[in-house]
């Protein structure tokens, strides 16, 4: 993928992302302590999970498990099923988490091997979706605390959401100018 055009759409999700939030903060208050419990969002996000799991393995080079395939992607299908019917308790958070691990490749492939500075930016949030995935998957009410903590206080929600607005610009920036 092209660096510029990762960056373009990177830089336009998080300013969308955290513009919501700054703009609306009362309603984002009352909703996101909800978001780690709720049945239909970790529904939808298993659901984007799953399809973006078998889209990597499927475009994926495998090498000496190429033959496994189709069945890589069976068992992608069948444990995302399970996880829906089994694993309710915080199916948004391990969902989210799986989908944070899954957008780092993107960035990482777009800022491999590219002479720009200012590609680690996307380097670095690629790295902080990794980590912040792990975690989420493995741990998953690290998130109910990490959002308990951001929405003790609005300021706190619009100071979060500032700052992942000014990385989102600063992104965008670079991408249109630089990249």
């Amino acid at each position: 993928m092209d660096l510029k055009f990762v960056g373009i759409i990177v830089g336009l999700l998080l300013i969308a992302g955290h513009l919501a939030p700054l703009l609306q903060t009362s309603s984002f208050m009352r909703w996101l302590p909800r978001f780690p419990r709720s049945r239909a969002a970790g529904l939808a996000l298993m659901t984007v999970a799953c399809v973006g799991s078998v889209f990597v393995t499927k475009t994926a080079d495998l090498s000496e498990f190429a033959p496994l395939r189709n069945i890589i992607i069976a068992v992608i299908v069948i444990l995302s099923v399970l996880a829906m019917i089994y694993l309710p308790e915080f199916l948004a958070v391990r969902a989210l988490g799986i989908i944070a691990l899954l957008a780092a490749e993107p960035l990482l492939l777009a800022a491999f091997m590219r002479p720009e500075l200012s590609r680690l930016l996307l380097v670095v949030l690629a790295y902080a979706w990794i980590l912040l995935g792990l975690f989420w998957v493995a741990m998953p009410w690290l998130l109910r605390d990490q959002i308990t903590k951001l929405t003790a206080a609005p300021w706190r929600l619009r100071a979060a959401a500032a700052a992942g607005l000014f990385y989102g610009a600063l992104i965008l920036f670079c991408a249109v100018f630089f990249w």
